[in-house]
C-alpha cells in the first residue's frame, strides 16, 4: 500500500474503535512521527477522511475527529433501512443451515449480555448478526452499498451509543421472529418487509429518545443501541 493508504487505515482504526474519539485533534506532525512518515501522506489521509466524514477540519484550527451528528445518524439509518432490507431478501434463498446457525448463535448471545449491558458488544453483535443475514445477496452492488453505509456510520454507531431501555430486548425477539419467517420459507417481499419493519423500530426508538428522553446535556449525542 501507499503510505497515505496506510496513514488512512491506522488513522480510520483508531477512530471506529474509539481509540481517537469525537473532537480528538489530529496533529499532523504527531501523527506522522507515531507512523514514521512525512507529513505529506499523513495530509492525505486525512483529507480523506475528511471527505468521508469521519474527519472535520475548520481554517486556523485544524483537524479533528468528527463530533456527533444526532440528524447524520438518522439519515443514514434511513438509507440503510432501504438497503438492508432488500439485500436480506435477495440473500435469503442462498442462506445455508450454517449461516442461519451462526445467526442464532449471535442472537443468543446479544440475548445473554442485555442483564449485564455492554453497548460496544451488543453492537458488534447486532451488527454480525444482520451481515450474516445480507452477505449471500447476489448482487455486488447493492452488498457494496450497504457495506459502504454500514462503514460510514460506524464511527456514530460506537460513539454516540445512549441507553434506550426497552430497545436491546424487543431487538432480539425481532431477530428471532425474523430468523423463524426464513426458516419457514417465507417469500423474499415478506421478508424485505419485516427487516424494514425491524429497523424502522430502532431508528423510531432513537427519534423518540432524542426528541422526548431524559433532559440530560448529552442526550442529543448518542444513539440507541438496538439498532
Amino acid at each position: 500500500m501507499s503510505k497515505s493508504r496506510i496513514a488512512y487505515e491506522w488513522i480510520r482504526e483508531r477512530i471506529t474503535s474509539g481509540a481517537f474519539g469525537p473532537g480528538y485533534r489530529l496533529v499532523l506532525s504527531t501523527l506522522a512521527a507515531q507512523l514514521g512518515m512525512s507529513a505529506v501522506p499523513v495530509r492525505e489521509a486525512i483529507s480523506h477522511l475528511t471527505a468521508e466524514g469521519l474527519v472535520t477540519f475548520e481554517r486556523n484550527v485544524g483537524a479533528s475527529v468528527s463530533m456527533v451528528d444526532p440528524d447524520r445518524y438518522i439519515h443514514a439509518m434511513e438509507v440503510i433501512t432501504v438497503l438492508e432490507s432488500a439485500a436480506t431478501a435477495l440473500s435469503t434463498p442462498h442462506l445455508t443451515r450454517p449461516d442461519l446457525a451462526r445467526a442464532r448463535e449471535l442472537n443468543t448471545a446479544m440475548r445473554g449480555g442485555i442483564g449485564d449491558f455492554d453497548f460496544r458488544r451488543f453492537s458488534a453483535l447486532n451488527q454480525e448478526f444482520h451481515r450474516t443475514l445480507y452477505s449471500r445477496c447476489p448482487n455486488p452492488r447493492l452488498l457494496e452499498m450497504v457495506d459502504a453505509e454500514w462503514s460510514r456510520l460506524v464511527h456514530l454507531r460506537d460513539s454516540i451509543f445512549g441507553l434506550v431501555p426497552h430497545r436491546p430486548r424487543e431487538s432480539v425477539c425481532e431477530h428471532d421472529a425474523l430468523l423463524d419467517l426464513i426458516e419457514e420459507g417465507g417469500t423474499p417481499d415478506r421478508i424485505e418487509q419485516a427487516v424494514r419493519r425491524h429497523r424502522t423500530g430502532s431508528l423510531g426508538a432513537f427519534r423518540t429518545h432524542h426528541t422526548h428522553g431524559a433532559q440530560d446535556p448529552h442526550r442529543g449525542d448518542r444513539v440507541d443501541q438496538g439498532a
